[in-house]
C-alpha cells in the first residue's frame, strides 16, 4: 500500500510555510516556503507546494493559521486568502481536514521538544514534564502576541486557546503609568498586545521619547533592538528592558489565570532573535512580582523555544493523530 501523504502547514500573512508530517511519530520533512501573494487561494499554493516537492495529492491535511478558527474557517487579515475546512475536503476529496490557531499548534509541539529545542532561562531550572499531567502556558511576541495553554490529562493533550493578550494592561510602576496615559492619546483601549509585540516596542520607544520630552525619529522594532545591543540611544536601551519587564509581567498575569505551575515557554520570533537579551532582563522581576503570589511565581520554570518550527511540529502531531482516527480536540 502506497504511504499517505500527511500535508502540514503554518500559515501567515506573509508566508505559508509547508511541509509532510512523519508517520511514526510527530516530525515532517519537505519544509518549504512559500509567498501568499503569489496565489490567490490556500489551494493554490498546496497544489504548488505538492509538485515542488514531488507528493502526491494528500490523504490528510493540517493547517496552522495565525487567525481565530471560528467553525472550522479562517479569514486573514493580511492576505486575501479564507480557508475553510470543508472546502479543502471537496477540493481534495478527503475527509481529514484540520484547521487550528498557530499558537494552539504550537502547544501540540511542547511535549515532543527535545532539550535543544529550548532555552531554560531564571530560576528554577525546568524539570521533564510529568508524563500524565501538567498544565503549561505558552506566550509568543511578534506581530502580535500570541497565547495559549496546553493541559495534558492522561493521553489527552487539551490545548486552552483564547486572546489573553487583548487583556487590558495593567502598569506596575511610575514609567509605566506615564507611557499607559500618553498611549491613550494614540487608542481608546490599551491592551497588552500594545506594549509586547513588533508594533508594542515601537510604541514603548515612542512613548518613552515622549516621556522624556525628546523628539526622536520613529524606529522600527529591528532598529530599536539594534540600537539597544550597540548602545548608541539610550531610549532604545530602556525601552527594550520596559518590553522584556511587561512581557515578563503579562506571562505571570497568564500564568496565574491558567494555574500553570509546570511552566511558561516563551514563543515567536523577537524572543528567539534576542534570547541573551531576554534573559539578561526585567522578565524574571515582572514575572515574580505578584505581590502574596510571588513565592508561587518563584517557582515556576520559564523556556525560551529555540525549535525553528514548532507550529509545524505540533500540526505534524495532529495530522497523524488524524490519520490514526484518534480523536484531537478541536478548534471551537
Amino acid at each position: 500500500m502506497a504511504a499517505k501523504t500527511l500535508l502540514i502547514g503554518d500559515i501567515g500573512g506573509t508566508n505559508a510555510r509547508f511541509a509532510l508530517a512523519d508517520h511514526k511519530a510527530p516530525g515532517f520533512s519537505k519544509e518549504s516556503t512559500l509567498k501568499c501573494a503569489d496565489f490567490a487561494s490556500a489551494d493554490l499554493a498546496i497544489k504548488q507546494y505538492l509538485k515542488d516537492v514531488g507528493a502526491k495529492s494528500p490523504d490528510v491535511i493540517c493547517l496552522a493559521a495565525a487567525g481565530p478558527i471560528v467553525e472550522q474557517r479562517v479569514r486573514f487579515t493580511n492576505n486575501p486568502w479564507s480557508i475553510a475546512a470543508d472546502e479543502l475536503s471537496e477540493q481534495f476529496s478527503i475527509s481529514r481536514v484540520r484547521l487550528l490557531n498557530d499558537f494552539e499548534a504550537i502547544a501540540y509541539s511542547i511535549p515532543f521538544l527535545g532539550e535543544e529545542d529550548c532555552l531554560p532561562f531564571g530560576l528554577p531550572e525546568p524539570e521533564p514534564l510529568d508524563a500524565q499531567h501538567y498544565t503549561i502556558g505558552i506566550l509568543g511576541p511578534g506581530t502580535g502576541l500570541g497565547a495559549v495553554g496546553l493541559r495534558k490529562h492522561g493521553e489527552l493533550l487539551i490545548p486552552i486557546a483564547g486572546e489573553a493578550s487583548h487583556g487590558g494592561f495593567a502598569p506596575e510602576s511610575h514609567v509605566q503609568i506615564d507611557m499607559l496615559s500618553v498611549l491613550r492619546e494614540r487608542y481608546d483601549r490599551v491592551s497588552s498586545e500594545r506594549f509586547v509585540s513588533g508594533p508594542g516596542i515601537e510604541n514603548v520607544y515612542w512613548a518613552m521619547c515622549r516621556i522624556h520630552g525628546e523628539q526622536r525619529p520613529r524606529l522600527k522594532a529591528a532598529e530599536i533592538f539594534a540600537k539597544a545591543i550597540d548602545n548608541s540611544d539610550p531610549r532604545a536601551a530602556e525601552s527594550v528592558q520596559v518590553f522584556f519587564e511587561i512581557l515578563g509581567q503579562v506571562a505571570g498575569d497568564y500564568a496565574m489565570a491558567l494555574g500553570a505551575r509546570d511552566g511558561i515557554f516563551i514563543a515567536g520570533g523577537i524572543a528567539k532573535r534576542y534570547p541573551d537579551m531576554l534573559a539578561n532582563s526585567r522578565f524574571r522581576s515582572g514575572f515574580e512580582n505578584k505581590g502574596r503570589h510571588r513565592s508561587i511565581m518563584e517557582g515556576i520554570p520559564t523556556q525560551l523555544i529555540l525549535h525553528e518550527q514548532p507550529g509545524l511540529l505540533g500540526a505534524s502531531y495532529c495530522a497523524l493523530e488524524l490519520l490514526r482516527g484518534t480523536e484531537v480536540m478541536p478548534t471551537p
